[in-house]
């Protein structure tokens, strides 16, 4: 596995620097994530510089990640522009050379792509995110760039299956599953045994596997019941089962650490570390 990181960089590409491209690399990093905030104002020239100060110290565009609109909103107008800017980021991706770009499916719930809605897990709205990203890769598979599905148990695509059956409905080569189990773990069941969540993600994406997310998860005392996300090390996801699986399915793959302000990063890397020595391993690069 190869070590990297969402974090640590500015959201404008024109901002990054060598000494954030030092800074990732100190600490032992060698892919981040670059932010395509606004995919109508990708500047090839901004992103070509961009992506020679991070490899000039080491560092891969292991991730692209870009902001649009829901792809499987009601409206038809607002969904439509959620598929022409995801379409237009797979140029800014190519540009970067990134490792692949990041592809939220959305939510009916008007306040955000994370947030719960009842219909986000019908059949009319699996329809509708088959459609919308049957568009977006066959822009990719012409930029020959690669895009990953972030999922979630409160998004449309709430279960490996769902995931498997929306991916072979697409049927695009282009189009692949980025790992991240934790969020999947609407359940007690599925936060104390996470390593059959990671067996159940197996079972039906193993050949769709792009990259990895890394972060913890802990159930939280009393009620109401609550599954959190925390930082790696601070709670009891199974991270032996998750690296032994995603080594597996995606050899040398990145396992980019996200979701925590910068100056947890270096703690959270110490983590990770240590349980990856912990096995008897050592990081690709």
């Amino acid at each position: 596995m190869l070590p990297g990181v969402v974090g640590m960089l500015p959201n404008d590409p024109a901002e990054i620097t060598t000494a954030h491209a030092r800074a990732i690399r100190s600490l032992g990093f060698v892919g981040a994530s670059v932010m395509l905030m606004d995919p109508d104002r990708v500047n090839p020239a901004t992103l070509q510089h961009a992506r020679t100060v991070l490899a000039d110290e080491g560092v891969a565009v292991a991730q692209a990640n870009a902001r649009y609109p829901s792809l499987v909103s009601e409206d038809p107008a607002r969904r439509a522009e959620g598929v022409r800017l995801a379409s237009r980021a797979c140029a800014g991706a190519r540009t970067l050379e990134a490792g692949f770009l990041l592809i939220r499916p959305g939510s009916l719930n008007l306040g955000g792509d994370w947030r719960p809605h009842p219909a986000n897990h019908t059949p009319t709205t699996e329809a509708r995110l088959v459609e919308s990203l049957s568009a977006v890769a066959r822009v990719a598979a012409d930029e020959g760039v690669t895009i990953g599905l972030e999922c979630g148990a409160i998004s449309p695509l709430d279960s490996p299956s769902r995931v498997r059956r929306v991916i072979d409905a697409v049927g695009s080569p282009a189009l692949r599953y980025n790992c991240d189990p934790v969020n999947f773990a609407a359940s007690f069941p599925m936060a104390y045994d996470t390593a059959a969540l990671m067996a159940d993600i197996t079972a039906n994406l193993a050949d769709h596997v792009v990259c990895a997310h890394v972060k913890d998860l802990r159930v939280a005392d009393g009620m109401p019941i609550r599954v959190e996300e925390c930082a790696p090390g601070d709670g009891i996801f199974d991270f032996r089962a998750f690296f032994r699986a995603y080594e597996a399915m995606r050899p040398n793959g990145f396992a980019l650490i996200e979701h925590l302000p910068d100056d947890r990063i270096p703690a959270a890397k110490q983590a990770v570390d240590a349980i990856i020595d912990g096995m008897g391993w050592h990081w690709s690069a």
